[in-house]
């Protein structure tokens, strides 16, 4: 979330930063400006009217209260007191409508983003080893996975609907494999500690990382569940879109002392989207389900540590393709290409043969203060000193399923079969290729 101060103190250079995403993100500033203007006149017209109803009351300390003057005072307190509740209830409209408007504001891009309209203004940074080259046309992962025997999406969408895929035998254990492979690279030796959240989130924690109120649509709830403090209230909970949420929100409302950052997380968690915006889109194999399994990997720390943790962070994702030898692609996000929360990110697009294209597998995000404001997540500096918001940043280290299908896709052969990366083999016993 922005700072209402700085969108109102500044709201020139707001309104020039925001402009960079596009005409809408900026299409509410003149609303939020007057909303300003109307809470900043009513605090001060309320502020005076308690002080004139103050010295009233002590004047009439000093009448008879069988007076008529004395009548007279008290009938004025009660018009006064009739005011300032009359305000106070505006100002509680506008507040409310002032936080519902700056909740729905975008980040602001920093400076070295590059301007856009949309994805193909995206600028290729770098990319990693050689296209697979083939002597036969390369199939897809969804004829690769098929006649193999570890994919089935017909009998995923029988138990639960489309988009969802059971995975079998060799692909199970692939997937189970990755999850392994990753998280001990990154907690081994990318310096992460490891945890392992719920898949439930509340309300609170998802409007912590930017998914509520703007994206409520892409999520699934689960209903209410009851909440034991208060028998009156239920708490509404929701499948988690990303580990992003639980992780970030693990030190939300805290003040971390000093010395303790930056910190690093990374978890493994089933992620669940109705992928609301993407309506027909991605709709065969396992590129774009509706749940899928990702490693995620979150870093906490100081503002001036923003820049270089970004970069150290991206090459933590980048460094799981490598060692698979995977070839892929690193990508800086455009204005208009930037998420809603993001103050700039790099995506990791691995090469698919079969779809002859590159695809995201992992997306690298900086955030600033923008989640930790929301969160309600501080810091100190040091001993004694004022708290200072955090720094957030995420990236998917990586997305498993679309690993798999990066694995099926570039390392198939001739015979229908895929040869296991080398650095896989031990997590799956010593298996060098999966054969029909």
């Amino acid at each position: 979330m922005l700072d209402l101060k700085t969108v109102t103190e500044d709201l020139d250079g707001v309104r020039a930063a925001l402009g960079r995403r596009g005409p809408g993100a900026i299409a509410s500033l003149d609303r939020i400006d007057a909303l300003a203007a109307q809470r900043r006149d009513q605090i001060a017209r309320s502020e005076a009217l308690r002080a004139e109803r103050n010295d009233a009351s002590k004047a009439m300390a000093s009448l008879d209260k069988k007076g008529p003057e004395f009548a007279e005072r008290r009938d004025a307190l009660k018009r006064l007191g009739n005011e300032i509740k009359a305000l106070e209830d505006s100002l509680g409209q506008v507040l409310g409508e002032l936080e519902e408007l700056v909740m729905a504001l975008p980040n602001l891009p920093d400076p070295s983003v590059p301007d856009g309209a949309g994805e193909d203004d995206n600028v290729v940074l770098r990319t990693w080893g050689d296209k697979p080259a083939f002597d036969f046309e390369p199939r897809d992962h969804v004829d690769l996975g098929t006649a193999l025997g570890i994919l089935d999406f017909e009998r995923g969408a029988k138990i639960t609907g489309s988009r969802f895929t059971v995975l079998r035998g060799a692909g199970a254990r692939l997937e189970r494999a990755l999850m392994s492979f990753m998280l001990d690279m990154h907690t081994t030796e990318h310096g992460y500690e490891e945890m392992w959240p719920p898949a439930l989130v509340n309300a609170n924690s998802l409007r912590g990382t930017g998914q509520l109120p703007k994206f409520e649509d892409d999520l699934f709830h689960v209903g209410r569940q009851y909440d034991e403090a208060d028998d009156s209230e239920h708490v509404r909970l929701y499948l988690s879109p990303t580990a992003e949420v639980q992780i970030t929100n693990y030190h939300a409302d805290e003040i971390l002392e000093p010395g303790s950052l930056p910190r690093r997380y990374t978890a493994y968690t089933p992620c669940f989207r109705s992928e609301a915006g993407n309506y027909g889109k991605d709709t065969r194999g396992l590129i774009r389900q509706h749940q899928f399994d990702k490693v995620e990997m979150v870093c906490l720390c100081a503002p001036e540590e923003g820049v270089a943790q970004l970069e150290l962070l991206t090459g933590h994702a980048e460094a799981i393709l490598q060692r698979l030898g995977l070839h892929y692609r690193a990508v800086q996000l455009c204005t208009a290409d930037l998420g809603f929360s993001s103050h700039k990110t790099y995506d990791l697009e691995v090469w698919l043969p079969g779809q002859d294209k590159y695809r995201e597998i992992s997306s690298c995000s900086w955030f600033g203060d923008f989640q930790a404001r929301r969160a309600r997540l501080r810091y100190r500096a040091e001993v004694g000193a004022k708290p200072r918001l955090v720094h957030t940043l995420n990236g998917s280290g990586l997305a498993i399923g679309r690993t798999l299908v990066a694995i099926l896709e570039q390392y198939q052969q001739a015979d229908g079969s895929i040869r296991v990366p080398e650095a896989l083999r031990p997590y799956v016993g010593g298996l060098e290729r999966v054969t029909p």
